[in-house]
């Protein structure tokens, strides 16, 4: 059954996750807590005596780093990194307000998917809050490049992605998903898709200090012509499904989710970053609407499937 989401949601009840980061190799652990209506996605850093910092809101304007994943600055109580796959998983289940409480400078990578995060929410479900949900809706076409490499935001009547990718590889080639968003989609489509690599450059990265904890376990890796998981690929084109993944969660930190469609092509973590400075950097680009005052309709959460079998699938269950 189709339903118009016109309230605000927060998850039902605080969801913990452990594992490692991906890139120091160091056990970390992450709590989403309930947050109350319009504080949007919000983080802050727990110390090992207990202590929390201060509470930070999730927004582009402290986005720190974004080499090979998204960072944001906690001022005083350093940098967060990793934080798009949680974050993704919260906005790609359509949820506007939670708080996350991460225990070191690393989110946890877990499966390398937001996959785990989507079934934990689904599983123990979201609390529906009194505001009204609001979208940023995009009034005019902002598009930033680097070389051939672009990330566009553009006027649309719905919430879509195009997301395309090229690489010199036979492996991973040119892999294009659009996708028109609905919570169902995003958690049967996207969320399991995982982080990928190429062995080639594994040496170098770990002499940097990143990549310290990838596995096959948490990761995809590509040797030349082959891939290296016994398990293989969970989609054939889980490369730019997982690309996508990322652009859900790098595009969350506008605040409010996004009314209109974002393309990209052999985009990152960078250009997300950039694509929403030039959205803010003029308030003639967008306006902020209510979602009675839109035509958007989606699968209702409890309509997503949930459960992951054996192989990391979403499967339905019950």
């Amino acid at each position: 059954m189709k339903k118009l989401a016109t309230k605000q949601c927060t998850v039902a009840a605080a969801l913990s996750f452990t594992g490692i980061g991906v890139h120091n190799g160091q056990p970390s652990s992450i709590i989403i807590q309930p947050a109350a209506p319009d504080t949007g996605f919000s983080i802050c850093r727990k110390f090992e005596d207990g202590h929390l910092s201060d509470v930070f809101p999730l927004e582009h304007d402290r986005v720190a780093r974004t080499y090979l994943c998204t960072a944001v600055d906690l001022g005083d109580a350093g940098t967060i990194s990793m934080i798009e796959h949680v974050v993704s998983a919260l906005s790609g289940l359509g949820i506007d307000n939670a708080m996350l409480i991460v225990d070191g400078p690393e989110c946890p990578v877990l499966d390398g998917s937001a996959g785990k995060y989507v079934d934990a929410i689904v599983e123990n479900g979201v609390s529906i809050q009194p505001a009204e949900k609001k979208f940023i809706k995009i009034k005019r076409s902002i598009i930033v490049r680097s070389n051939d490499a672009f990330a566009a935001l553009e006027p649309y009547n719905g919430r879509a992605f195009d997301v395309e990718i090229d690489f010199e590889s036979d492996v991973i080639g040119r892999q294009r998903m659009i996708f028109d968003w609905t919570p169902a989609r995003y958690a049967t489509d996207v969320s399991t898709a995982r982080t990928f690599g190429f062995l080639r450059d594994a040496k170098i990265l770990r002499q940097a200090g990143y990549a310290l904890g990838s596995s096959l376990e948490n990761s995809i890796a590509v040797d030349e012509d082959k891939i290296m998981n016994s398990d293989g690929l969970r989609f054939e084109d889980e490369f730019v499904r997982h690309k996508l993944l990322d652009a859900v969660g790098d595009l969350a930190l506008a605040g409010m989710p996004i009314y209109g469609k974002f393309r990209s092509y052999k985009g990152g973590h960078g250009l997300n970053a950039l694509v929403l400075n030039g959205l803010f950097a003029s308030e003639q680009n967008y306006e902020i609407v209510n979602a009675k005052d839109l035509p958007l309709e989606f699968d209702a959460l409890e309509d997503v499937p949930l459960g992951m079998d054996s192989q990391g699938y979403i499967r339905s269950v019950g």
